[in-house]
């Protein structure tokens, strides 16, 4: 009998084990090797000086110090990113969750289907799209005169970020569409039975504020006002508000209801924080989108990285910025998770 019991309980330890004899062989050996290697001495050629023959912390002080501008740009890209995949993502998977019916599958299909090609591939069609003869920029230059006729994306923040969001929008959607399809129903129809009804003349002011200040904010961050003359920017920002200020004043006023704000937002906690930590992670790290679509002023951390290890061979200082770019992902998620107070979004606490 006890052997029985014994048996029982050692079932879940079994099954964890081939999961974590993967991450003992491929995570965490890996990452001991490459905090030696931040804290060493050396070139390929002359060799390492490891610990604890020497322990050169320079190589965490001295990257911040020389790299901080590329940091900078990794936070601000990765952040705008997941913010710009969270206001396209959260109502599309709205829509498929609450009005896909049928369709639900197919719909969720196009969200993946760009998974089915390389990442190269899809990034190398965004920097035609974002070309000077591309559509995109024909459009807004040629057809719309919003643009003077110099302006350029490729090489700018904007097609960056612009292609960190297309890469990464598939993560923001999924866990989001699982977090809404999961809201009881009834819930709504009883907040809508007891005068949780239409958003109106709060929701049209707060959204019409806030869609001016995202608007303004990304062109600020993304370097349209530097891209064009004062003229051009001062009429390209008044634009852009008044845009912002109308989508926004729609979409708080008309589409967004109370039910909305009281039962089905606070319901999909779970699901934002998901898919938000799913999203900002990878995007802060990527360096493809910024070698391709960028230029030498918008390189991020994960490109000085990538040099370092691959090209310069210079695996101390490389080590030791993946380390502070790890370290500062995980003190991101630990103060947002503190913020959204994940034990009850989750269920850990009553």
């Amino acid at each position: 009998m006890r052997k029985t019991l014994r048996s029982r309980r050692a079932i879940p330890y079994l099954l964890m084990a081939p999961g974590l004899l993967w991450l003992l062989l491929f995570f965490v050996v890996p990452n001991l090797q490459m905090l030696l290697f931040s804290l060493s001495e050396g070139t390929l050629r002359t060799g390492f000086t490891t610990p604890p023959q020497v322990w050169d912390w320079q190589n965490f002080t001295g990257g911040i110090d020389q790299f901080s501008n590329n940091f900078r740009n990794s936070i601000v890209y990765g952040g705008l990113a997941t913010i710009l995949c969270f206001l396209i993502g959260y109502p599309l998977a709205y829509s498929i969750a609450f009005k896909g019916g049928r369709w639900k599958s197919l719909l969720l299909f196009m969200v993946i289907a760009p998974f089915f090609t390389s990442f190269l591939i899809r990034t190398i069609s965004w920097k035609i799209i974002l070309g000077n003869d591309g559509p995109l920029l024909a459009l807004v230059r040629d057809v719309l005169h919003v643009v003077p006729a110099n302006f350029s994306i490729l090489g700018t923040p904007l097609a960056v970020v612009g292609g960190l969001t297309y890469q990464f929008l598939p993560f923001m959607v999924l866990p989001l569409y699982i977090s809404i399809d999961k809201v009881d129903r009834r819930l709504i129809e009883a907040a809508q039975d007891l005068y949780a009804g239409p958003w109106r003349r709060g929701g049209a002011i707060v959204g019409g504020i806030a869609g001016a200040l995202l608007l303004i904010a990304l062109q600020l961050g993304l370097g349209y006002t530097s891209a064009t003359g004062e003229d051009a920017t001062i009429t390209g920002i008044l634009v852009g508000m008044v845009i912002g200020a109308v989508v926004g004043g729609v979409i708080g006023g008309y589409l967004v209801s109370q039910s909305f704000i009281r039962v089905t937002f606070p319901l999909s906690l779970p699901g934002v924080f998901a898919a938000s930590i799913l999203t900002f992670i990878p995007a802060i790290g990527d360096y493809v989108n910024a070698q391709l679509l960028g230029s030498p002023t918008t390189q991020m951390v994960g490109n000085v990285i990538q040099g370092r290890f691959l090209a310069q061979n210079d695996y101390p200082i490389a080590a030791a910025l993946a380390f502070i770019l790890m370290a500062g992902i995980l003190l991101s998620i630990a103060l947002y998770a503190r913020l959204l107070g994940t034990d009850e979004l989750t269920g850990g606490t009553a």
